[in-house]
Formats: C-alpha cells, structure tokens, sequence
C-alpha cells in the first residue's frame, strides 16, 4: 500500500513538472532502472533515493511520502501536543513558555516540515507575548492602577490563544497565533 502511494505520488509528480524518467534520473543521479521500479510498486526506496527524486523534483518529501502508519501519525500527534503545550510551563518557571518550545523546535525542525512551521509559531507568539507583558509592567509608571488591567488582558490572550491552537494542533494541525511578531522567520529555498 505505502509503495503503490508513493509510486503514485511519484508519477503525478514527475508528469507534473513534465519530467520523463531519463530527465527525472539525469536530474537526481537515481537509474532510470531504478524510477522505473519505484513507479510500478516493485522497490521499497531508501529515504535518501526518495530525497533525491524530491530534490530533483523541487518537491518537498512530504510530497512523496504519505503517513500512513497509525504509530507515526500518534507520535506526531505527541510531538504536536509537546510544540503546543510546553508554553504552558512559563505559569511555572519564568521565560519556560518561550524556551521549552524554543528547545523543542530546535530538536525537530529538520525531522518535518510541520514540526518547523508550528515550532517557529509557537516560540514567535510567546516571545510577542513575553514583550507585551514586560511594556505593561513597565507602563506602571506611567498608568499606575491601570496597568494592571491591560497585564491581565494580556495574560488571559496568550492563554486563550494557546488553548485554542493546542486544540487545533492536535484535531486539525492547524495554528493561529495573532500579533506575533515573526522573530523566527521561515527558511527560504
């Protein structure tokens, strides 16, 4: 089943860009034999072929690769929960919000795409949040009494806002964190 998908995936791919398989293979240094038996099902290929036809298709791995193995998608699911909820540790340790995800995204950004975006999401909107909450301390001195309101709204935001997209992390893995400020910015190809 995974070979046929990903021969499948291979096929629309190469058609797509317009590609035949001695261009595909002249592309990405893979046999012609090789792509031929990818695409009819026969050959489970290495990670590192399936890199190089993506590369050599401009493609993402993913593009190529379906999850389809239930564990893989429950261990993505809990490094989902991990990226997502870590924050939650900065009601306990000071800055934890900002580094547990920071640490986490670091560890996994390279191991897939979505651990990257939602990573880099994650640790741009508690650091957003981190500032605001530091400007409304300081605005005591300016707006003594009242600073304390625009602090609790704040803190009440980021919960909000961080129980919202744990949830639709985990059931849709989807995030959408308002007002961040893109510190960390996307890789360019």
């Amino acid at each position: 089943m995974k070979n046929q998908s990903l021969s499948e995936n291979l096929i629309y791919q190469r058609k797509l860009k317009g590609f035949t398989q001695e261009e595909l293979s002249h592309n990405t240094t893979v046999a012609v034999r090789t792509i031929q038996r990818i695409e009819k099902g026969d050959v489970q290929p290495h990670l590192q072929t399936v890199k190089l036809l993506a590369a050599g298709l401009n493609i993402e791995v993913e593009d190529l690769l379906v999850i389809d193995d239930p564990s893989q998608e429950v261990i993505q699911r809990k490094w989902m929960l991990l990226i997502h909820g870590s924050p939650f540790f900065g009601l306990l340790i000071p800055l934890a919000n900002v580094l547990f995800p920071l640490f986490i995204w670091i560890s996994k950004a390279n191991d897939n795409k979505i651990y990257d975006e939602h990573g880099r999401a994650v640790v741009n909107f508690h650091i957003t949040l981190n500032i605001l909450l530091v400007l409304s301390l300081l605005s005591f001195f300016i707006l003594p009494g009242f600073n304390f309101f625009i602090t609790g709204a704040i803190f009440l935001f980021g919960l909000i806002v961080s129980f919202v997209n744990l949830s639709s992390a985990l059931n849709r893995q989807t995030c959408n964190y308002p007002l961040s400020i893109p510190f960390l910015k996307p890789k360019h190809k």
